[in-house]
């Protein structure tokens, strides 16, 4: 019989402790040590106190950034968490041709954020695809600025968010609709139920603890979006800045070499908080309903 030494499990774990450290923790650490300074990229910086949290009462770039990404959340919460659902119970079904739509819903998530939004930009460009088709239908007169005024761009980015996310969430929904069991679709049915009062009496309630899972996924994702405003903004957040959101803001206080860490070590912080409610919210109701 062989016998392992008492550090074998830990030299076997050692480099991903290592990396968990280094990469991880040490850098959470470090900002909230940083959110309390008023640290530059070339320069270690001072301990400030609370001014950058003060600074971040009397921002307006911040106000629009947490407006920006509370409308994301507040949209793509209840669309993502129901749409994919739907989508999950028509591709279940057995029928011919069927994997091929299952394929199809699931293709862009694994396209790159970034490409995909590249492409949007172009389809929604005044010269793009929607503003001339539309056009030769004679639906509008002019192009639509889809990508140049402030709320047609967040919900522009809002539109591409949902459609990449659908077939994400939708193979979540199929894995957990395995575990409800059929006989209580039949037992409904005998009893008179309809498919819509069996979705709503059964399969829901089925999936609840799912559904749970994916709204905190979808709330913190929301709330951290940055790829696809970024890329429909070309970088610049909209017109006058007003369509960032937060992780933009971030980005944007922190990069080159005269950026302010420190402030946005403070914004990091208090994005880390804002994602942290909805979660504890959805949990506390979750609690509550069971």
């Amino acid at each position: 019989m062989t016998y392992q030494r008492w550090f074998t499990p830990w030299l076997l774990a050692a480099l991903a402790i290592v990396w968990l450290l280094v990469f991880n923790i040490w850098p959470s650490i470090n900002t909230v040590i940083l959110a309390f300074t008023n640290a530059k990229p070339l320069g270690g910086g001072h301990f400030v106190g609370l001014d950058n949290f003060a600074r971040a009462l009397d921002d307006d770039q911040l106000a629009d950034a947490l407006l920006n990404s509370v409308i994301f959340m507040l949209v793509c919460l209840p669309v993502l968490t129901m749409l994919p659902l739907l989508l999950a119970v028509l591709v279940e079904k057995k029928l011919p041709g069927i994997t091929f739509f299952r394929t199809a819903f699931y293709t862009p998530v694994i396209a790159s954020a970034v490409v995909v939004a590249l492409v949007w930009s172009w389809v929604l460009d005044e010269r793009g695809l929607v503003n001339g088709l539309a056009q030769r239908l004679a639906i509008i007169a002019e192009p639509l600025p889809f990508l140049t005024d402030r709320w047609l761009l967040l919900f522009s980015a809002i539109s591409l968010t949902i459609w990449k996310g659908l077939g994400y969430y939708m193979v979540i929904y199929l894995s957990a609709l395995g575990n409800v069991r059929r006989e209580l679709h039949e037992a409904a049915a005998v009893d008179g139920a309809g498919p819509v009062r069996r979705f709503f009496s059964v399969t829901v309630p089925g999936v609840r603890t799912t559904m749970m899972l994916t709204s905190v996924l979808i709330s913190v994702s929301a709330l951290r979006v940055f790829s696809e405003l970024y890329v429909l903004s070309n970088g610049t957040g909209g017109p006058g800045g007003r369509d960032m959101s937060v992780v933009m803001l971030i980005q944007m206080y922190s990069r080159g070499f005269t950026g302010h860490l420190g402030y946005a070590s403070a914004l990091s912080l208090l994005l880390f908080v804002l994602t942290i409610g909805p979660m504890l919210l959805l949990l506390r109701l979750n609690r509550k309903e069971t």
